[in-house]
């Protein structure tokens, strides 16, 4: 087949789709913590990283099995808009110890 083909860094954002595994049916991109050192079939790679959620948070840690030449390479995913994620403040009360 082709060349070797080229292999992600940490940091890097995936978008993992059918041409990567079949089992990414619905497509996920994941943010890159780095290249596993594990025996695999020709052209295949164990990807530590984590999943990311549509707003860019990291909402799992997963070890995936991929086919290098169906990666792809994109920044991270774009916010959907909707409500923030931020936190508001919170009243409490005293706080009996004891």
């Amino acid at each position: 087949m082709g060349g070797p083909a080229r292999k992600p860094c940490a940091g890097e954002v995936l978008h993992l789709t059918p041409a990567a595994s079949v089992q990414f049916i619905r497509p996920i991109f994941v943010r890159v913590i780095r290249v596993l050192d594990w025996p695999t079939y020709d052209r295949w790679l164990w990807i530590d990283g984590y999943q990311l959620a549509a707003n860019g948070d990291a909402v799992a840690r997963r070890s995936l099995f991929v086919m290098s030449a169906g990666l792809i390479w994109t920044d991270a995913p774009v916010p959907k808009a909707g409500r923030p994620t931020t936190r508001k403040p919170m009243k409490r009360g005293p706080v009996r110890v004891g």
